[in-house]
């Protein structure tokens, strides 16, 4: 018989450490659901809920604000030379900047640049034909991160070349999230290193600052090079972005390449992440180019779980909201809070097209099934959501009206909104919007609109299921 005493001050323990978490739950949570949810299961089963919110419940990424608010005079102080040298540039005529633009600027803490080159890349080919070229034309560093390293034919015909470069003198800094590439071996990792890169992951490292943090991952992809010529967009390094892995899916999946001013806030969102994992701060270039690449205006538009402001949340919401013709959402995860479903059935009310496309063949079947759980809200306000047919679409596009599209790493569900450190490329550049217009035309016609007879004519198991999962959707 187990010593009942012994059994006392356990069960006693457990339920100050679940008293714990409730008030911290109390201070901190941004959602209602969320914390109703936490609550309950704390007070029910706290043997299970206090481990799992230790690891899973938090919020915010305190230990990331911290090393933010640390290192906040240095990144303050590079991020106004940004907005002097940006203006110096252009002068861009913020009277004419619309104030739903204006905005994204304060939340993203980064001004709109003019002067810039965008191409837009469209599939896995185009975009590692572009990542390798800027890399081998790179003079003096590289800077990477991403969400998944892989170690297949791609992910070791990177390697090869960064170890190329390094020999040439080229400095090489290389990011990546522990947990998006937990399958990368370490030999990889420590022939980069031997070669003379500078490695970090995002997920490990000074594990006192990431104690309880694990839930919080870099899902960003950009690369950078010599401060002149940058990425971003949906792209991972790995085969399987250019659907030559056998027994897989076509990836359909859309990336960006910048030249110009807007490359420093790459730049700038990069050195954030690699000061937190690494607590270096890298001499870097931030000389503005004697030549403008372009004519186009850029806003780079960094997010994650360390901002003020629900930032991804509210990107969304501000697209939306401002939407007067149409809001063309292409996203592999749709798992939306009540707030973007409103907003989405207010737009399609007042005559907005609200277009919402999501793959049919999906690498989560949880987020898959949740996704019916909307047709009918949907359908009943006249939002249209298509279904993706050739293969697996994992880009995240959206484009508002013509008047302005975005090329990012953001999904539209809960982890992208609170979880996830995520970028995104917004332009307002005519031609740029237009071939991405042109771009997910070509998609819907690849797509399937799905009716109320694809959630109500199933089985109520079925519809159950949905259901069920919907209410995991902070967890997706």
């Amino acid at each position: 018989m187990p010593d009942t005493s012994l059994v006392a001050i356990t069960v006693g323990l457990l339920y100050l450490g679940s008293a714990a978490c409730i008030y911290r739950i109390l201070l901190t949570y941004r959602t209602a659901q969320g914390a109703i949810a936490w609550i309950i299961s704390l007070l029910g089963l706290p043997y299970v809920a206090v481990p799992l919110f230790l690891v899973f419940g938090r919020s915010r990424f305190g230990g990331y604000i911290k090393a933010r608010r640390m290192g906040d005079k240095s990144l303050t102080d590079l991020l106004n030379r940004f907005e002097r040298q940006t203006t110096s540039l252009s002068t861009p005529d913020q009277a004419q900047l619309d104030k739903q633009l204006q905005v994204l600027c304060k939340l993203g803490r980064q001004p709109f640049t003019e002067g810039n080159r965008c191409t837009l890349l469209r599939d896995g080919e185009a975009t590692f034909e572009a990542l390798i070229r800027a890399m081998e034309n790179a003079t003096s560093y590289i800077l990477l991160e991403f969400y998944i390293v892989r170690s297949d034919k791609i992910g070791q015909r990177i390697k090869t070349i960064l170890e190329n470069k390094l020999a040439e003198g080229v400095q090489v800094w290389f990011l990546y999230d522990e947990i998006g590439s937990v399958g990368l071996p370490r030999i990889y990792l420590k022939e980069l290193t031997a070669a003379g890169a500078r490695v970090a992951s995002f997920g490990d490292g000074n594990i006192r600052r990431r104690r309880f943090q694990i839930n919080f991952r870099n899902h960003r992809k950009l690369l950078v090079c010599d401060g002149k010529i940058g990425f971003v967009g949906g792209i991972n390094l790995g085969d399987e972005y250019l659907g030559t892995v056998i027994d897989q899916e076509p990836w359909r999946d859309t990336h960006c390449r910048i030249e110009g001013p807007a490359v420093t806030g790459l730049q700038l969102a990069w050195l954030e992440d690699w000061n937190w994992a690494s607590n270096e701060f890298p001499d870097l270039d931030w000389a503005p180019e004697d030549n403008i690449p372009g004519d186009e205006r850029v806003l780079v538009f960094p997010t994650g779980p360390a901002d003020t402001w629900e930032t991804c949340s509210l990107f969304f919401l501000n697209c939306i909201n401002n939407a007067q013709s149409r809001i063309w959402i292409a996203s592999p995860y749709f798992v939306p809070d009540f707030q973007i479903v409103n907003a989405l059935q207010l737009a399609a009310l007042r005559g907005v097209d609200v277009r919402i496309m999501i793959p049919e063949k999906s690498d989560s079947q949880l987020a898959r099934l949740a996704a019916y759980s909307y047709l009918v809200q949907a359908n009943q306000a006249g939002i249209g959501i298509y279904q993706y047919q050739p293969g697996f679409m994992h880009q995240k596009v959206v484009l508002v009206d013509n008047h302005y599209a975005a090329v990012g790493t953001a999904n539209l569900d809960n982890r992208s909104m609170r979880l996830n450190f995520e970028i995104t490329a917004i332009t307002t550049s005519e031609s740029f919007v237009s071939k991405v217009d042109a771009m997910l035309t070509e998609d819907l016609i690849n797509c399937r609109k799905m009716t109320e007879h694809d959630y109500e004519g199933r089985s109520i198991l079925f519809r159950l299921t949905c259901r069920a999962i919907r209410l995991l959707a902070p967890l997706l």
